[in-house]
């Protein structure tokens, strides 16, 4: 059989090139949960759950309280930070357990992603199913997923001493990790795929479309900061604010760099301008691509993100006329979440147009010849 280095590797076997649809597979579920992770994580902030376990207790924490005597344990934890005193004063039990349950079940969701990736993870090692290439991605993407949590849990923090709610930097950090380690599965399983082969784009394209998968997370980094502030419960008119389209009242801060960060007015003008600015670019891409890119899914995949991206943004608007109603407010969320996985999974076709696996940076991909798979 033969042998080439592949990131100080060997070539792919065949029980490895089999495997690869299996991988790409779970990396989309992966990815999948990830998506639903950040639900779970919506409707804790929504439902302003998040900060009603006061403890960080990674293993132990799984089992929720079992006792009357645990729950008043764990009731009298939380009567202890500023958010029950300001804002909650004279909750009864029962409306403690019911914010307790989101916050437990974000929590134990973060859970069962790390076992979902751990454990076929370590099963495809030990059955070296796995290609050296991607050893390092996989530990990467685990590792990501463990900083996620500690950063979680870092946000929370925030929130139990001086604070009602957390800290609108912190939610932005959490939110956006959460979303690169989404974009990073799909792009890591977008490199196991045999996808029809396209003609080669031309470089414009590339960069746009590098460019709108930038502007997805930036996006997604002003919607955490809008909600983080509650700034889509000001300004509740479209597409005017307070009676203008510029409203005044956006630099009155100082420094001036302090109202992108704090000030509500300005924090939710630039969430609408980005959305502007995002659909103009989308559009725009869509009527090049179909001019540049020739026969193949490039075109197509386009007009989607286009499209997702105009409906992302009519679901921004509905959330702020209806005063941000839990279920459109997830749905907006969500919508967040798919653009970038579109965003993600065209820019990938174009910076690698054929129809073989690509190797991901850093490995040079050798695949073992047919009459070798062949013979096994």
């Amino acid at each position: 059989m033969a042998n080439s280095d592949i990131a100080a590797g060997e070539a792919a076997t065949p029980r490895q090139i089999a495997a690869r649809p299996f991988i790409r597979y779970w990396l989309w579920f992966m990815a999948f949960l990830v998506l639903a992770m950040v639900m779970v994580g919506g409707a804790t902030r929504l439902t302003e759950s998040g900060l009603s376990i006061t403890e960080w207790k990674p293993v132990t924490g799984a089992v929720p309280p079992m006792s009357q005597s645990d729950w008043l344990d764990a009731f009298e934890k939380y009567r202890q930070i500023p958010q029950y005193e300001k804002v909650n004063k004279g909750m009864s039990l029962d409306e403690f357990k019911t914010i307790y349950w989101w916050e437990w079940a974000h929590r134990q969701f973060g859970r069962l992603i790390g076992v979902a990736f751990f454990v076929p993870f370590v099963w495809l090692l030990a059955t070296r199913r796995v290609e050296r290439r991607l050893v390092p991605w996989l530990v990467g993407a685990f590792a990501l997923g463990g900083l996620q949590g500690a950063l979680g849990w870092y946000m929370v923090t925030s929130g139990l001493v001086e604070r009602v709610s957390v800290s609108q930097y912190r939610l932005a950090a959490h939110l956006v990790l959460a979303s690169a380690i989404f974009a990073y599965l799909i792009w890591v399983a977008e490199s196991l795929r045999d996808r029809p082969a396209e003609a080669v784009s031309r470089g414009r394209l590339r960069t746009t479309a590098g460019l709108i998968v930038v502007l997805v997370l930036l996006q997604i980094v002003l919607g955490a900061l809008v909600a983080g502030l509650d700034a889509g419960l000001t300004y509740r008119t479209w597409p005017l604010m307070d009676g203008r389209f510029i409203p005044d009242g956006l630099w009155m801060q100082a420094p001036a760099w302090l109202n992108v960060f704090e000030n509500i007015t300005t924090v939710q003008f630039d969430h609408r301008m980005l959305a502007y600015l995002l659909m103009l670019v989308t559009f725009l891409h869509a009527i090049d691509t179909f001019g540049s890119a020739g026969e193949g899914p490039a075109p197509a995949r386009a007009v989607y993100l286009a499209g997702f991206t105009f409906g992302q943004a009519g679901l921004g608007i509905a959330t702020l006329l209806m005063g941000v109603p839990i279920l459109i407010a997830l749905a907006h969320q969500a919508g967040a979440m798919i653009v970038l996985a579109m965003a993600t999974v065209h820019y990938y076709g174009l910076r690698h147009p054929a129809g073989a696996p690509q190797p991901l940076p850093g490995a040079s991909v050798k695949e073992t010849p047919l009459e070798d798979i062949q013979r096994g």
